[in-house]
């Protein structure tokens, strides 16, 4: 969530940004509201005051004995009707201005470019060489299905359309790449592994973003106030909500395994084939949670952590850099990590890797305390995949396929699969 004083103080810049995102909103609603709140505060102490004034009067109503205090205690009491009638209109205005917050995006870093789609992302870097094969290289459901370790059909059967069942060497190949990726993160690039609930409340889906937005494109338990969480993300992020941290102790880097859960509500007809575009899949997260000072450096160790995943496997990607039609509703920066899969004979995403500024700290309250003892600021937090581990599974078996059918298993990967 933006500082309303940020927006309304930026406010043509902003209308510009929400322009270049694609996203239409009025934002002289928010000036209205914002006007109508201060207005009704204005009044409320101006009455607070009057009634104090009053109260004194009656306090000293002996030495003033023409004072008509019946009088006056009937102005004291119509002013608390008026002040409670006030605060409830107050109370109605606030509400409708958070929620109104709480619908826009985040601002864009200057960096971010300018474009429509995701053919605009202009490419960063790229990393390795797309494996020349002198067989045609299949899509990875045929591989996968012709040697047992993928049942699409009983997936549906079980549950219903984007679906899988992993079995024997896919079921253990999942598992592998889950602890690699694990160990890479806690090992060498210093984050502290978490196992966070797989359900959360509605207010921590609000905290990084999700609600109220993207409710359409979530689960929802029943007869409770919890969800399946969309990604690790929100847990994670939300850990140290309602916090102030002390500026010694940041960075923080946090990195889980969950199963993530998402209805695709928008996608329909996209990748309906495989595993590529699952409701429920598995990701290995990482978060960081910095200073604002700080925040761009840890986006770009967190893109790096990312790829030494992929390099640590062998697989060809490349990084761009999202543009603003393109990018996500929390963040100000992101890079999308993109691996090569040689039976569509290009890149696909696999990665995203954002800073979201203080946009989520302010939603969670999530605050830390400067080290020069100043007053406390809202933290800047980062997200990524490090990586999604079901995408991870489709590169190698296309990028590792052989003519007979068989896969062959990443050097790295190899101590991991027993």
């Amino acid at each position: 969530m933006l500082d309303i004083k940020y927006i309304l103080a930026n406010k043509d810049e902003y209308a510009e940004t929400l322009k270049n995102r694609h996203h239409d909103f009025d934002l002289e609603v928010l000036a209205g509201l914002d006007e109508r709140r201060r207005k009704i505060i204005g009044e409320t102490e101006e009455l607070k005051a009057q009634r104090n004034e009053g109260s004194r009067k009656i306090a000293g109503a002996k030495s003033n004995p023409e004072l008509d205090v019946n009088a006056l205690k009937a102005e004291i009491k119509a002013m608390g009707d008026k002040i409670k009638a006030l605060d409830s209109e107050l109370a109605e205005v606030e509400t409708e201005l958070h929620n109104n917050l709480m619908t826009l995006p985040n601002k864009l870093s200057a960096t971010t470019p300018i474009g429509n789609d995701e053919n605009d992302n202009p490419v960063v870097r790229t990393w390795g060489e797309p494996r020349k094969f002198d067989f045609e290289p299949k899509p990875h459901w045929d591989i996968a299905e012709a040697l047992g370790i993928m049942d699409f059909e009983r997936g549906v059967m079980l549950a219903q359309s984007r679906f899988t069942v992993l079995k024997g060497m896919g079921a253990r190949m999942e598992r592998a790449l889950v602890n690699f990726m694990l160990d890479m993160h806690t090992k060498k690039h210093g984050y502290l592994e978490v196992e966070p609930p797989f359900m959360v409340r509605s207010a921590i889906l609000e905290g990084t973003g999700q609600l109220p937005k993207f409710a359409e494109d979530l689960y929802k338990l029943q007869n409770d106030d919890l969800w399946l969480i969309p990604t690790a993300e929100v847990p994670l992020t939300n850990l140290n909500r309602e916090s102030i941290l002390e500026e010694k102790d940041l960075p923080l880097y946090y990195t889980a395994y969950t199963p993530c859960f998402r209805r695709e509500a928008g996608s329909a007809g996209r990748d309906v084939r495989g595993l590529m575009r699952q409701h429920q899949f598995d990701k290995v997260e990482m978060v960081k949670i910095c200073t604002p000072e700080t925040s761009y450096d840890e986006l770009e160790k967190l893109t790096n952590n990312a790829g030494e995943v992929l390099e640590a496997l062998e697989l060809p990607y490349r990084v761009v850099n999202l543009c603003s039609g393109d990018i996500g509703f929390g963040s100000c920066k992101t890079y999308d990590l993109e691996v090569w899969l040689p039976s569509q004979g290009k890149y696909r995403e696999i990665s995203s890797c954002s800073n979201c500024e203080d946009f989520q700290a302010r939603r969670m309250n999530l605050r830390y305390r400067p080290s020069d003892g100043g007053k406390p600021r809202f933290a800047h937090t980062l997200n990524g995949s490090g990586i999604a581990v079901g995408r991870t599974l489709i590169a190698i078996i296309e990028n590792y396929q052989n003519e007979d059918g068989s896969i062959s298993i990443p050097k790295a990967l190899v101590p991991y699969m027993n």
